[in-house]
């Protein structure tokens, strides 16, 4: 391939840079060979030596979350501007947080003047950082109706930072450490969509979620329930569940809309999203959350789809040399 700069001119080279989990869940020996059936190779890279020093690459798949990769993979950058990374640090870091995470769908234009046409938002939310006044507290959660979600505010890869609970009043959230986001509950029925993103491609699948709340539920509760513990309470959360295949999917051009507007807002090409419907109102969704590089794995024809990815990089690149 042309501009490769010493790559074999047969082969779209790609080095990664994953931990050891991820590459086991994601470069299965399926994905691997049928990449291989289209000219595309893997490569790892070795993280005690140099950037610089390996290669040539045509690209850089990664997910690592370490301030001296990120620096090392910048400065490579700066030195090799045809060489796509996939996907820019700077811009996953917004991900990591995850009051930023969110800041992009306000900006999405989803909705025409029509009330019947599907809206999208964020659930009210807010951030207890720890050590705020009596008053600010107060102040904070009057914004609030309970029960809410409480989850760690930075998002570092560890179970620790996806741990959540469900917390039915103020006082419940005494055993919680902070920072925390507390996003409003939505009752969804028990269902949320899963929209995966790898570049053009837009794939929206059933999961089973948590079951509707009332407010008989949540008035005398002053212990928060964490996620492990309602999962318990259902039978899977697999998208093959029968009651799950009767659940209409949002519209396809509602969810391909969405989509495009957060791979343009967020500029990022490989992310999913978690979006729930509010079952007061079936034209209102609501995005929960944002998370990159997900678990691709999971998607029926997962190795069709992200083959296809990365021969759009094969166009991308060639437009670039």
């Amino acid at each position: 391939m042309a501009g490769s700069g010493g790559a074999d001119d047969a082969e779209f080279v790609i080095g990664y840079a994953l931990l050891e989990k991820k590459r086991r869940s994601f470069l299965q020996e399926s994905l691997v060979r049928r990449g291989q059936q289209n000219g595309i190779r893997f490569i790892p890279l070795d993280l005690q030596r140099p950037l610089a020093s390996q290669g040539p690459f045509h690209a850089i798949l990664h997910k690592l979350s370490s301030s001296s990769w990120d620096a090392q993979l910048a400065e490579y950058s700066l030195s090799h501007p045809h060489v796509l990374i996939v996907d820019p640090p700077q811009f996953i870091e917004r991900l990591h947080n995850r009051i930023s995470m969110l800041q992009a769908v306000a900006d999405l234009q989803t909705a025409s003047p029509s009330s019947s046409d599907p809206s999208v938002q964020v659930p009210t939310q807010c951030v207890l950082h720890g050590g705020e006044a009596e008053e600010e507290r107060v102040a904070l959660l009057e914004r609030l109706h309970f029960p809410v979600i409480a989850k760690p505010l930075l998002v570092d890869g560890s179970a620790k930072s996806h741990a959540m609970s469900l917390a039915f009043n103020p006082h419940s959230l005494a055993k919680l450490k902070p920072p925390l986001v507390l996003q409003e509950f939505i009752n969804h029925g028990g269902v949320i969509f899963k929209v995966y993103v790898a570049g053009g491609h837009v794939q929206c699948v059933r999961r089973k979620s948590l079951p509707d709340v009332s407010q008989n539920d949540v008035k005398d509760v002053r212990e928060p329930l964490s996620f492990c513990q309602i999962s318990n309470t259902s039978s899977s959360d697999s998208s093959d569940d029968p009651e799950l295949q009767d659940v209409e999917l949002p519209p396809p051009g509602f969810i391909s809309k969405v989509a495009s507007g957060l791979k343009k807002a967020l500029v990022l090409r490989l992310f999913n999203f978690d979006i729930i419907r509010d079952v007061n109102a079936a034209n209102r969704y609501y995005i929960i959350d944002i998370n990159y590089f997900p678990g691709y794995a999971k998607m029926p024809d997962y190795e069709m789809i992200m083959t296809e990815f990365f021969l759009s990089l094969v166009k991308e690149h060639a437009a670039l040399t």
